[in-house]
């Protein structure tokens, strides 16, 4: 066997492995740290404003990628919801409540911790939000050892989690509601039923409004730059 056949044979094993995408993620996270604490600090933050396109580096980041990741993983979690293994109540109270214990048990000890400073205590939402990113990535670090339905399970939990900061930054944190941003939301997912109920099934015609809504909807920079 050549060489070539024989990187290609390994890039492909390492591709194809499950945990291949826990190592890229946590190598990246350890980089970035060491980057950023490093003399060459300077480099990295400009370059994550460094503009591609109507958006920065930073910003088709946080905004753009994670809202296609968060599209896939929803999809993900509504298939185990129809017919999979959340597909009845009593699997996914559990999920629900260890979610609703994630939110509650670190909010309450940051304010038992910073009770005597108040402008301290309005970041008491902070430690509710999970990282699913780094949830999924440790648990394919781990491949086989873990049984599906934990995997499952804790990918749920950490949706769960996420949604319920959501709606406390929505509820705690907002001080005024742009009404055309529901408007528009709700009009997408209006396109969504419509598209499932006529049976399409096609992956494409769903990401591509629904990506485009999170983007817009996540990042007033966003809607900024593409509305001029």
């Amino acid at each position: 066997m050549s060489d070539s056949r024989r990187n290609n044979s390994t890039l492909r094993r390492f591709i194809d492995n499950e945990a291949s995408g826990g190592i890229v993620l946590m190598t990246a996270a350890v980089a970035a740290l060491l980057v950023a604490n490093s003399p060459q600090s300077g480099s990295y933050f400009t370059a994550l404003h460094v503009n591609v396109g109507p958006l920065s580096v930073q910003h088709w980041i946080n905004d753009a990628l994670m809202a296609l990741f968060f599209l896939l993983v929803g999809l993900e979690i509504k298939r185990e919801f129809l017919d999979g293994q959340l597909s009845t109540w009593l699997r996914r109270v559990l999920p629900g409540i260890c979610a609703l214990g994630g939110m509650a048990i670190p909010a309450l000890i940051y304010v038992a911790i910073n009770n005597g400073d108040p402008s301290a205590l309005r970041g008491w939402a902070i430690p509710t939000a999970t990282d699913i990113a780094f949830a999924l990535g440790v648990l394919s670090l781990l491949g086989d050892r873990v049984p599906a339905s934990m995997k499952i399970f804790l990918t749920a939990l950490a949706i769960i989690d996420d949604l319920g900061a959501v709606v406390i930054i929505a509820l705690f944190y907002t001080s005024e509601l742009q009404l055309w941003a529901l408007t528009g939301a709700a009009a997408v997912m209006a396109v969504l039923i419509g598209m499932n109920r006529f049976g399409v099934r096609s992956l494409l015609p769903y990401m591509t409004p629904a990506w485009s809504c999170g983007c817009w909807s996540s990042s007033p920079v966003f809607m900024q730059r593409w509305l001029g």
